[in-house]
């Protein structure tokens, strides 16, 4: 066996490893929107609404809101690393980064804004199939991009995740409804589901468009 051979052989080996490693938690996001009931997918784009419209009047009150959820998803993971008590772990990241939100409000926004661009660039990676076990440099160029603009207009900032937070709970009523509604017809059928796992594009596109 010649050593062609045996380098194709290899790089045939990883790309298959590396397509069956899933980076992006497609399956976790699909669960969390089929669980919604159709009040709850309805109060999602409610709420999602009013986020997206009247988001630049209240963004304060977003801002504290999105900081705490923030902190209690990181403290959930480090209640669960380090004290195996998850509980207290989320309640006291929650209600830590809620009051530090507070005075630090700039701080707060600029930092949402640059998480609002990583999320978009790394779906922009994700839509157009790049590698997925690189998809956090896509993500990094929007973090940098976002935090920088975000630092330098304020205004940007406010716009980045007030629209990404607004658009993302529209986006997931709207899935979650439309799902249910197929569901129930005779026979069901599944195109949502086919389009949101077959077609990279579909939910940053509509993440885009909202």
């Amino acid at each position: 066996m010649d050593c062609l051979t045996i380098l194709a052989q290899t790089a045939e080996i990883s790309t298959e490893r590396v397509s069956e490693t899933q980076i992006v938690p497609v399956d976790y996001i699909w669960e969390q929107i089929i669980t919604l009931s159709w009040l709850q997918a309805f109060i999602a784009v409610s709420f999602g609404a009013v986020y997206l419209l009247y988001g630049w009047r209240i963004f304060k009150a977003l801002a504290v809101i999105s900081f705490a959820l923030l902190g209690l998803y990181a403290g959930m993971w480090v209640g669960g690393q380090f004290f195996d008590n998850v509980l207290l772990g989320s309640v006291v990241g929650l209600a830590l980064l809620a009051v530090l939100a507070v005075p630090l409000m700039r701080w707060a926004v600029s930092i949402l804004g640059a998480v609002a661009g990583g999320t978009l660039t790394a779906g922009l990676w994700y839509a157009c199939k790049l590698p997925e076990q690189y998809i956090w440099a896509g993500g990094l160029v929007g973090i940098v991009a976002g935090g920088m603009i975000s630092f330098i207009i304020f205004k940007i900032a406010v716009m980045l995740f007030t629209s990404l937070g607004g658009g993302a709970l529209i986006v997931t009523g709207l899935l979650s409804l439309l799902y249910q509604y197929e569901s129930i017809q005779d026979p069901p059928t599944e195109n949502i589901k086919e389009l949101f796992y077959n077609q990279s594009w579909f939910v940053p596109v509509l993440l885009m468009i909202s």
